[in-house]
């Protein structure tokens, strides 16, 4: 009778354990969930903030022209125009010579695989005009959206330099400037 009562307890108990592990699991994918919807949410926060970067240089330097004109494309943006399954695209153009932005998201929600801090959307920044082409050149670097801890920032990458800095107004008056 014992071996019985003590069969059982141990059953009991690994009953328990394994009710307590299906308990966790399930805070798990709760906690995994909400992971993936923060990063949802940021990503696009990222993508507004990348297109406002862009939206205000373009129409910083349209306020002091004369002759000529900035344009950029798309000319407006919306969450909805965010893609999170394929490439998204801002074009600078200046008389034919163009600053073309792709990005897209990260394969992992959170990433590391080419640039050293953790990002959630990647790209690059081209800029080219007929000269350039002319010659089989178009000046590329690299562009992450960065989620270190509390602080979160678009970057770009110069892998020739190995130069990184944030990609704001003064990164693109520098590019600009290159092209004209």
């Amino acid at each position: 009778m014992r071996q019985t009562h003590d069969h059982s307890l141990i059953r009991d108990a690994r009953w328990k354990r394994l009710a307590a592990r299906i308990d966790d699991l399930a805070d798990k994918d709760e906690r995994r969930l909400r992971h993936a919807q923060d990063i949802a949410e940021t990503r696009v926060a990222a993508a507004t903030e990348l297109y406002s970067i862009c939206r205000s240089f373009v129409d910083s330097i349209n306020q002091h022209t004369t002759r000529g004109h900035v344009a950029l494309d798309p000319p407006e943006f919306s969450a909805a125009s965010f893609q999170e399954e394929g490439m998204n695209l801002v074009q600078i153009n200046v008389r034919g010579r163009l600053l073309q932005i792709e990005y897209a998201s990260a394969p992992d929600l959170v990433s590391t695989e080419d640039f050293r801090v953790p990002y959630t959307l990647e790209g690059s920044v081209r800029a080219f005009n007929q000269e350039l082409l002319d010659k089989d050149l178009i000046e590329e670097q690299l562009l992450f959206y960065t989620v270190e801890h509390h602080r979160k920032m678009w970057r770009f990458f110069d892998g020739r330099t190995y130069h990184s800095g944030p990609f704001d107004q003064e990164y693109l008056v520098s590019l600009m400037e290159q092209l004209i």
